[in-house]
């Protein structure tokens, strides 16, 4: 067994940026990163579909302490992962990871104060012990996708994927191929595709808010100034504006849905219709926005190869979709990028003193550690801004988490409800969307309520503040501590 002070579970960006914070802050102690995959990277290096992207700018997507050098906001795939591979060599990250370390099971023993994991490896269980644990998972499930219900979709005898599993092999050329979905996935997939199928039709039943994003702007002052000042300078002007972009949509819903209509009606071809294709029914920001870079998504629409259609499925045939306006769509692939299934600490189970812990039942410490788990943290980002905004205050809060347990002299913190509080919090959304995905996942996730360290995270600057100032004590019990006279 290796005895460890913090491990890391994941080698994502979430990992990968809590290591960093980790050694920088607390160069003394002894971590891992345990990574289930063969490669770093999370998401970025299991997606394989055509056109893999961020859907967040990389100057704030990025890690602070290794900036995104590029002009490109918006970044594909390979990009990503390559970027988050030369970050976790130069810092000395790298030989912290064990790769293909799937863990299984977490078990916190009071009388030892420490975490016992049992890891997979190999075919092999091998066991860890650690202080602390960091989840930096995601919540995305990596092995199972979101079960889409679409009628007759079994009686179809071409080919049918799931984005999160595409084949690397598959030929699409003079395909015809209907998406289903209308995120961020199936709209970064309907122009790729578009490249080389004979034609491709997104099918939706609701639209989605879609941003044009220049993909190759150079800010004036980036030409005059240092390049660590001009990086830093990009960073905390995509912040302020994506947030300020954010706020904007929701205190004046109807004139950011009248800005965003005219921006997207310009780029429209004469032959496709702004009503129904591109009015949803909800407000900017109830869902997440999506966004195209250079406009790639409405450029598609204009050659011919590219289609909407607003809708809803009747019946999957043997050769292609029926609509229920009667409409008949032939189709060679169908894709269904319905959203993915959510899933919190990888799937692992969690017990404290062999008593399984069910998380979706618990409520969510500043959106950082569950109620009734010692030391063990959850890096979640923002569904409203840059993942890693979220990702890097979790870290930061944790370093001064773990520098106060030892001037404590204590060996573990835990959030605690008190009975009286438990009777009148009332529970909110973990995730402040509307998103299908998402509302059909409430019951895999945690809670976050209506009160104090319990609600729910939204703002960067302000989880930066608490962060690094931040009330430590509040609903918190730390065990084994050390009264000094």
């Amino acid at each position: 067994m290796e005895t460890l002070d913090v491990i890391i579970i994941g080698a994502g960006i979430s990992g990968i940026n809590a290591a960093y914070r980790l050694q920088s802050e607390n160069p003394n102690l002894r971590y891992r990163i345990l990574e289930a995959r063969s490669n770093l990277g999370g998401t970025w290096d299991l997606f394989k579909y055509p056109g893999i992207r961020s859907d967040s700018d990389l100057f704030t997507f990025g890690f602070a302490w290794h900036p995104w050098d590029q002009t490109n906001p918006i970044a594909d795939g390979p990009s990503i992962v390559k970027y988050l591979d030369n970050a976790a060599q130069e810092h000395g990250i790298k030989k912290h990871i064990l790769f293909e370390h799937r863990l299984l099971g977490a078990d916190w023993s009071s009388a030892d104060s420490t975490w016992s994991l049992s890891v997979e490896h190999d075919g092999q269980t091998k066991s860890f012990s650690a202080r602390f644990i960091i989840f930096g998972t995601g919540y995305y499930d990596y092995q199972t996708p979101l079960e889409a219900d679409i009628p007759g979709l079994n009686q179809f005898q071409g080919q049918t994927i799931h984005p999160q599993f595409w084949p690397e092999d598959l030929d699409y050329s003079n395909k015809k191929i209907a998406i289903i979905g209308s995120g961020a996935t199936a709209i970064t997939l309907l122009p790729n595709l578009a490249e080389k199928a004979k034609h491709v039709t997104m099918i939706q039943r609701s639209p989605t808010y879609i941003l044009s994003l220049p993909n190759q702007k150079r800010s004036w002052y980036s030409y005059i100034l240092p390049t660590a000042l001009n990086q830093r300078l990009q960073r905390l002007s995509w912040l302020l504006s994506s947030r300020f972009f954010y706020l904007f949509c929701q205190a004046f819903p109807t004139l950011a849905r009248f800005i965003l209509r005219l921006s997207v009606s310009r780029q429209l071809p004469s032959h496709v219709p702004h009503d129904p294709h591109f009015h949803p029914r909800y407000n900017p920001w109830d869902q997440r926005l999506c966004v195209c870079p250079d406009g790639d998504f409405f450029k598609s629409l204009h050659t011919g190869r590219a289609d909407v259609k607003t809708d809803t499925i009747r019946e999957v045939t043997s050769s292609g979709i029926e609509l229920n306006s009667g409409e008949r769509l032939a189709a060679d692939i169908i894709i269904t990028a319905t959203g993915l299934k959510l899933r919190i600490a990888g799937g692992a189970s969690l017990t404290v003193d062999g008593v399984p812990q069910y998380v979706p039942e618990k409520y969510i410490w500043h959106g950082i550690m569950v109620q009734d788990l010692p030391n063990a943290a959850f890096v979640i980002g923002y569904t409203n801004a840059s993942w890693t905004l979220g990702a890097d205050a979790t870290a930061q809060f944790l370093c001064r988490l773990l520098k106060e347990l030892k001037i404590r002299g204590a060996q573990a913190a835990v959030p605690r409800i008190d009975v009286a509080t438990a009777k009148t919090m009332q529970p909110r959304r973990l995730l402040n969307l509307n998103s299908t995905y998402v509302t059909k996942a409430e019951r895999d996730l945690p809670k976050a309520a209506d009160r104090g360290p319990w609600l729910p995270r939204d703002n960067y600057l302000d989880d930066l503040k608490f962060a690094t100032k931040g009330r430590i004590d509040e609903d918190m019990e730390f065990l084994g501590e050390k009264k000094f006279q």
